[in-house]
């Protein structure tokens, strides 16, 4: 896409419209586990040479059957077009900018750091496992959480057998490292 096309303040957006938890914190990194990286270089892939090329087929076809003004097909695929560009933009950049840090390839540690999976037992008694990847990775439902989390923020640099405080809503929670792994994740 030419950038003669695209407004200088829309590039810049893109990152400010995030939610909060998925900008990358200023001078940072953006550090992604290899499954991530594949994950949205296929997305950016599928975007451009699959669903771009068929919605301006469809806004071609309806820019030709006359009065754009009340032609919905027209106005829907030129919105869906913006939408489509703006994503490729986020991906391009988050995909420009990423450090890929593979987990199994490190130096067996009991430090936590990027793409550990980290046991740990909370103060009511219940264990739980995560891993740390990156920010745009995060899923709650299969315990990954973003590296900028305040989970993730207190685990870092802890070891095996250490306890550390997270600052919760609720107050401040002790946490008690039992076990940390790199490994592949699936």
């Amino acid at each position: 896409m030419s950038k003669a096309f695209t407004r200088e303040d829309d590039r810049d957006a893109d990152e400010d419209s995030l939610p909060s938890e998925l900008r990358l914190p200023q001078g940072s990194k953006n550090y992604m586990t290899p499954l991530g990286w594949d994950r949205l270089r296929v997305e950016l892939y599928d975007l451009v040479h699959k669903e771009r090329p068929h919605v301006t087929q469809v806004v071609n076809w309806a820019a030709s059957n006359g009065d754009r003004s009340e032609n919905a097909d027209y106005q829907y695929g030129k919105r869906r077009l913006r939408e489509i560009d703006r994503r490729i933009r986020f991906l391009q950049k988050r995909l420009e900018n990423a450090e890929v840090v593979d987990p199994e390839a490190r130096e067996p540690t009991d430090q936590v750091f990027f793409g550990a999976t980290v046991t740990y037992l909370r103060e009511d008694g219940r264990e739980e496992r995560v891993a740390i990847v990156g920010i745009d990775e995060t899923d709650l439902k299969r315990h990954r959480i973003s590296w900028t989390s305040p989970v993730a923020r207190a685990l870092l640099k802890a070891r095996e057998g250490d306890t550390v405080q997270l600052r919760t809503p609720a107050g401040i929670e002790t946490l008690e490292i039992l076990e940390v792994q790199y490994r592949a994740l699936d």
